[in-house]
């Protein structure tokens, strides 16, 4: 994957005889049969100080080998300064369509006349995935995302990826194709999971059966539907790949809902351990092939 700073974690190459038969887009893209190879990221880059400093210390410290930037937010520039003295740095752009802060907001690059589906009364862009779906149009994703690779062209950043802030280009099967073009169109890497997706699928139903438990619905042996949007995952993995970009066989991005007890209360070393242990634990449980782990920023700094 273009300019990937990508790990090999030696968790063991053996595969037993029932391993598939297909292989893996890290097979594919060079690595032996069996390795398990992980993009360790972080995103958020440029949305403020505080991001930037988790980026800079995850990356810096070797915790993380890959970061993302959020092109309309007012710290830009300040990463910008970190990535020319570190010209080798995985940076891709966190295409950016919601705003979700109360008193920090940030609008369209392309102008809110141009887009009016992506702006809200405050004149920023809206704070959830939900108002985007249903107010935007899939030519405003499209010009807006282009905007943000706009600006980062125009001060010299050359993106090694594309993913999506708070997965909105996800959200809807025509933002995800406007996401999928611009990446063939320019010849940069997408983020999307095209492989097995086993660690995906099985997080994911793990997450709806807590769900389910919290709100009283849950019975033993009910039928837990998949996301949607691995329906045609394998699809839009081998149109990808056709097209000459690299594909992920799994996403790891649970960590977002860890919630460890008594935060509150936590001291820095107690943070680290817990936080630590998560990531060994899940780590440990990915199948062959290419995962980009999607670590979220404000724990990285506990590892």
């Amino acid at each position: 994957m273009k300019k990937l700073f990508i790990l090999v974690i030696a968790l063991g190459m053996a595969i037993n005889a029932n391993a598939q038969q297909t292989p893996t887009y890290a097979e594919r893209l060079g690595w032996p049969k069996g390795a398990r190879v992980i993009i360790l990221h972080v995103d958020d880059a440029g949305m403020s100080h505080d991001a930037n400093d988790g980026v800079f210390q995850a990356t810096g410290r070797g915790v993380a080998n890959s970061t993302s930037i959020m092109m309309p937010c007012p710290w830009v520039p300040e990463f910008k300064a970190y990535l020319d003295k570190h010209p080798d740095l995985d940076a891709g752009l966190h295409l950016t369509l919601t705003s979700e802060w109360d008193n920090y907001r940030w609008g369209p690059l392309a102008g809110k006349t141009n887009v009016p589906g992506l702006v809200d009364k405050q004149g920023a862009m809206y704070k959830d995935v939900a108002a985007v779906y249903f107010s935007a149009k899939p030519e405003e994703i499209d010009k807006e995302i282009r905007a943000q690779y706009d600006r980062a062209v125009a001060m010299d950043i050359k993106p090694t990826h594309f993913d999506s802030h708070m997965g909105t280009l996800f959200a809807k099967p025509a933002f995800l194709e406007k996401y999928i073009q611009l990446g063939i169109e320019k010849q940069i890497p997408v983020m999307f999971p095209g492989g097995e997706d086993l660690f995906y699928r099985a997080e994911a139903k793990a997450a709806t059966i807590a769900e389910l438990k919290r709100q009283g619905k849950h019975t033993e042996g009910m039928n837990i539907p998949e996301p949607a949007a691995l329906g045609k995952a394998k699809e839009v993995g081998d149109m990808l790949w056709k097209n000459g970009l690299p594909v992920l066989d799994d996403l790891h991005n649970s960590s977002y809902d860890w919630q460890m007890p008594g935060i509150e209360h936590a001291t820095d070393k107690q943070l680290q351990k817990w936080y630590t242990d998560h990531y060994i634990e899940s780590i440990g449980r990915l199948s062959p092939g290419l995962t980009m782990v999607i670590m979220l920023y404000q724990s990285i700094c506990n590892v």
